[in-house]
């Protein structure tokens, strides 16, 4: 807590809030929108093993794309802007979450759902009540890399922002300046990390 109130001092003395809470703001909505897309393909692929070795291929593809190349369809149709930001954010750290959770749900151990399956359960009541509540943890360990890998587009792509600010520093031959923005993006990286492990802590 002390080092978490001692870094958001540090970004407000400087000069970075308001583009700290930009990139912030950023980063929520478009890991929201890639949770929202991402749970619902990975617990088909885990179901699933022939939607599983279709979606794979294209997770690796989506991971070895370089991050910027996300950007070309996206900036014709909505410009350079936030708008096009969430776009490359979400495409660009989706795989993670989709690639856990259905890690999570494949790593229960079979004992359970023959157990489950003993009790006469559904296929919805092994998913909902065995399955996803013993992957959990998994599950929220790729929504902490989603997070890490939306930020860190974020701070990449020159959206509003710690990423304007970064890409101003460069342009103008500040190195000073851009430093510092790539500071208030650790300190906001290490924050969320910390969040979401102290929340994956209480729900094991």
């Amino acid at each position: 807590a002390i080092g978490a109130a001692a870094g958001l001092a540090l970004i407000w003395n400087l000069g970075l809030w308001n583009p700290m809470i930009e990139t912030l703001t950023l980063v929520v909505f478009a890991t929201m929108v890639a949770v929202v897309i991402a749970l619902p393909v990975g617990i088909a692929a885990a179901l699933s093993n022939r939607l599983y070795r279709v979606i794979m291929p294209i997770l690796d593809f989506m991971q070895t794309m370089p991050a910027f190349v996300y950007l070309i369809p996206a900036i014709p149709f909505f410009g350079i802007g936030s708008v096009s930001a969430i776009f490359a954010t979400v495409i660009f750290s989706m795989p993670p979450a989709i690639r856990f959770t259905t890690l999570g749900i494949r790593q229960v151990p079979v004992e359970l759902i023959e157990a489950a399956d003993a009790y006469g359960a559904t296929r919805g009541q092994k998913l909902f009540k065995v399955q996803l509540p013993l992957s959990l943890p998994t599950v929220m360990a790729g929504i902490n890399q989603t997070i890490m890998l939306a930020l860190s587009m974020a701070a990449m792509i020159g959206a509003d922002g710690l990423g304007s600010e970064v890409w101003r520093a460069i342009q103008r031959l500040r190195p000073g300046d851009g430093f510092e923005a790539g500071i208030a993006v650790v300190i906001l990286a290490m924050l969320l990390d910390r969040l979401t492990q102290s929340l994956r802590k209480t729900r094991q």
